[in-house]
């Protein structure tokens, strides 16, 4: 008899998303500003209660993704980020400090 070797799926950060069983509709406001309007709320409302919220910012830009609200983001917002890194990926994280109990984030280059 042949072994049967299943492997767990790998963990993905929208198994994590806060926006899981919410109305899709609320992510895709009409209007697609720098600024979002009241239409945005309750996803922004959504999103920044969500742990996963930098891995879902980060992939949006990294993709392209041009339409609906990712990260607490507008596509512009996306857009924007883009032109000013010149396409280039952004970490969604930044390293901690050396031990010493100083768990604040390193100052940006």
């Amino acid at each position: 008899m042949a072994d049967d070797h299943r492997h767990a799926a790998v963990p993905d950060w929208r198994d994590q998303a806060a926006c899981l069983g919410e109305d899709p509709e609320i992510f895709f406001p009409l209007s697609d500003t720098l600024a979002p309007g009241a239409e945005a709320r309750p996803a922004l409302a959504v999103c920044r209660r969500c742990r996963v919220l930098l891995a879902c910012r980060s992939w949006a830009v990294e993709h392209g993704e041009d339409a609906g609200i990712w990260g607490a983001t507008t596509a512009a917002q996306r857009r924007a980020v883009r032109r000013a890194t010149n396409g280039e990926p952004q970490p969604a994280y930044r390293k901690r400090a050396p031990t010493g109990g100083d768990d604040r984030p390193e100052a940006g280059p």
